[in-house]
C-alpha cells in the first residue's frame, strides 16, 4: 500500500474513533440517565488520565531525555512533571482568592489544549514515518488510547456543565488534532527540520503528565 494512502486512511480512522467515543456519554446525558453510569465513567476517566501520565508520557519523556543526554542522571522529567502539577494547583488557588483566574472556566480548556497538543505531536510522528511498518506501529500506539482519551475528555467537559453543542465543537477540534499532526508530518520533507522537536516533546510530555495527574485527582 502506498504510504500516503495509508496515512490518509489512518487519519480518517483516528478521527472517527475520537468522535464515536463520545456518542455514549452524550446520549446518556440527553436521556437523563447518566447519574450512575457516568459516575463510573468519571472514575474510568480519572484512571485514563492517571494511566496516560504514568505509563505513556513520563516514560516517553524519560526515554527522549536519555537519548539526548545519555550521561545525565538528574530526574528532569520528574521535575518538569512536578512543575506542571504545581501550575494547575496554583490556578485552583487563584480562583479561591478571586484574582481573576476562574478554575471552572480555565481547567477544561487547558486540559483540551494539553490533550490536543499531545495528539498533534503523535500525529506528526506518524506523518514523518516513511516506512510502512514503523508507521503502522505508531498508528497502533495512537489507537490504543485515542478512544479512551476522547471519552475521558468528553466526561470532563460534561463535569464542568458544558452544553452538548459546545462539547461537540470542542471534541470536533480535538478529533482533528491527530489528523492535522499527520498532515504536518507528511508535509515535512526533511527530518532535520525538526532538530529541536525531541527536546520540546520531552518537556511537553513531562509537563502534561503533571496536568493529567492533577486531573485524575479532582
Amino acid at each position: 500500500m502506498n504510504i500516503l494512502y495509508y496515512k490518509t486512511i489512518a487519519a480518517l480512522i483516528i478521527f472517527i474513533i475520537s468522535l464515536v467515543a463520545i456518542i455514549y456519554p452524550l446520549r446518556q446525558r440527553a436521556a437523563a440517565t447518566q447519574i450512575k453510569i457516568l459516575e463510573l465513567g468519571e472514575s474510568f476517566a480519572s484512571g485514563v488520565f492517571l494511566g496516560i501520565a504514568l505509563f505513556h508520557m513520563i516514560p516517553e519523556s524519560r526515554e527522549i531525555f536519555r537519548t539526548l543526554w545519555p550521561t545525565m542522571h538528574y530526574p528532569l522529567t520528574e521535575l518538569i512533571c512536578s512543575l506542571g502539577f504545581v501550575f494547575f494547583v496554583f490556578l485552583e488557588r487563584c480562583s479561591m482568592f478571586g484574582t481573576g483566574c476562574n478554575r471552572e472556566v480555565m481547567m477544561p480548556y487547558l486540559l483540551t489544549f494539553m490533550l490536543a497538543l499531545h495528539s498533534i505531536i503523535e500525529g506528526t510522528l506518524l506523518g514523518l514515518n516513511i516506512n510502512l511498518t514503523m508507521a503502522l506501529t505508531v498508528f497502533i500506539a495512537i489507537i490504543a488510547h485515542k478512544g479512551s482519551a476522547s471519552f475521558s475528555l468528553c466526561l470532563a467537559l460534561m463535569r464542568h456543565k458544558f452544553s452538548n453543542l459546545r462539547i461537540l465543537m470542542i471534541m470536533l477540534l480535538f478529533a482533528l488534532a491527530t489528523p492535522l499532526g499527520i498532515l504536518a508530518g507528511s508535509a515535512l520533507t526533511k527530518l532535520s527540520a525538526l532538530a529541536g522537536s525531541s527536546l520540546l516533546s520531552a518537556c511537553f510530555n513531562a509537563a502534561a503528565a503533571g496536568a493529567f495527574l492533577y486531573m485524575s485527582m479532582i
